[in-house]
């Protein structure tokens, strides 16, 4: 009775894991993989990174992510840690060379004494005990049905989409350049951490042409499920309108082509380092549901991948999340079943850093309850605490949909003094929740 289980080890199992255990208890992840494959992971490591490298924005003064990466800094979180050890350069993003970044969280955890590990697919919901369902959207379809039945509620879902990896030394640096967006980044390694492909007003037409004739994956009947907004797949959003994509992840701005310095492209593809090697690099922003070879056709129309070779093409996966704010309660805990708790992307909360992040307060909670204490959760005005305010109550039940922090999820800042400027705003918004989140943490 006073070890925690957690079921699953992808980045919010990870995390909970490694919190529980360095609070002292004894600790089982529960991970299927290997045995039991998944359509996306590639591995049986914890915490392996599948749609992309990145965990965005480190600015932890103007960006509500950079902000969480600090809060799980101090929370002295091992996904962070790990990030920060294996990090790329990315400009003023944290970038991660993905595998030697989940060998060690997986070895990191099996060191720990207080974790053991068992690999088997868990297909029941456990009827006691202490637990945490970090499945992650791609739970098994067996204990998704459990979930069901429990709740007696409706799994939502959505469809998301990865990008495809190209072998960098497939990339024609004659037509491209290396060059962060602005410049951004402090060392000059940085400051070149993206590859650039530059295309012309017809390139671009015939593109977003070869991208809406294209072969693309369908689903199968009574798959209605949406997709989420901030990883859509290139061609849906080229359905939209064709300037769509010039405006997202082909935009221009920022960039100066430095084999014709005086000629700006009508929009650019970017690429970012996948390892640390910098053999590979991944299309950022190129989610895609187009079959295999229309994808490779399409993206050949690059100017500079016109020779490319792929380490992984793009793929579409159905992922699972639960209605949390009809199911969960204000420490995570399955209302109907309140030794369980759930953690990471299945409750709703969108992206890597998000689903540590709910992975580290789970872990916290449910250590505390078996000490015999309660922990309460941060305070909205942190981003942590804002994320557990958002799928736990705030969030509107009938429309939840899965989210990424942002700062329209923090209670708003006092705006007297007059009509404040978005940096000063965002830098208020970061300053109250350090202080907010130091005070819990020391508390």
């Amino acid at each position: 009775m006073n070890t925690l289980h957690i079921i699953g080890g992808g980045m919010a199992g990870s995390e909970a894991a490694w919190q529980a255990a360095q609070a002292g208890i004894q600790v089982v992840l529960h991970e299927m993989r290997p045995q039991v494959a998944t359509f996306a992971h590639r591995t049986g490591d914890f915490a392996e990174m599948v749609c992309s490298n990145s965990f965005r924005s480190d600015d932890d003064e103007q960006n509500a992510v950079g902000l969480l990466h600090w809060e799980m800094r101090a929370a002295r979180g091992l996904i962070m840690e790990m990030a920060s050890a294996h990090k790329l350069p990315a400009g003023g993003a944290l970038a991660v060379d993905r595998d030697p970044f989940a060998r060690a969280v997986t070895d990191r955890l099996k060191s720990h004494p207080l974790i053991s590990t068992s690999y088997e697919e868990i297909t029941e919901l456990p009827t006691s005990g202490h637990w945490i369902i970090a499945t992650g959207p791609l739970t098994s379809p067996a204990l998704a049905e459990a979930i069901r039945k429990a709740t007696g509620a409706e799994a939502l879902a959505f469809f998301d989409a990865i990008a495809p990896i190209v072998y960098a030394d497939t990339i024609d640096m004659g037509l491209a350049w290396e060059q962060s967006r602005y410049d951004k980044g402090e060392t000059e390694e940085e400051q070149k951490a993206y590859i650039n492909c530059p295309m012309t007003k017809p390139e671009y037409e015939a593109f977003i042409d070869a991208l809406l004739a294209a072969d693309k994956t369908t689903f199968h009947e009574g798959e209605t499920a949406g997709y989420f907004d901030g990883c859509l797949p290139i061609e849906v959003m080229a359905e939209r309108g064709r300037e769509t994509l010039r405006h997202g992840p082909m935009k221009p701005v920022g960039l100066t082509n430095a084999h014709k310095p005086d000629e700006k492209a009508y929009a650019v593809v970017q690429l970012r380092r996948d390892n640390k090697l910098g053999t590979l690099y991944n299309i950022v922003g190129f989610q895609t549901k187009m079959k295999y070879g229309a994808q490779t056709a399409v993206f050949k129309l690059i100017p500079g991948l016109q020779d490319a070779s792929f380490a992984r093409l793009g793929g579409i996966h159905r992922n699972t999340f639960i209605n949390s704010p009809t199911l969960l309660d204000d420490q995570m805990r399955l209302k109907s079943h309140p030794h369980i708790r759930f953690a990471g992307q299945i409750t709703g909360v969108e992206g890597y850093v998000e689903s540590a992040a709910m992975g580290l307060l789970a872990g916290r909670m449910a250590a505390a309850e078996i000490k015999g204490e309660t922990l309460p959760p941060p305070p909205p005005e942190t981003a942590m605490g804002a994320l557990i305010t958002h799928i736990t109550g705030g969030a509107e039940a009938k429309t939840f949909q899965p989210m990424n922090v942002n700062f329209g999820l923090f209670p708003p800042i006092d705006a007297k003094g007059g009509r404040r400027g978005r940096a000063v705003r965002y830098k208020a918004y970061t300053d109250r929740a350090k202080e907010a989140f130091s005070a819990w943490l020391a508390s």
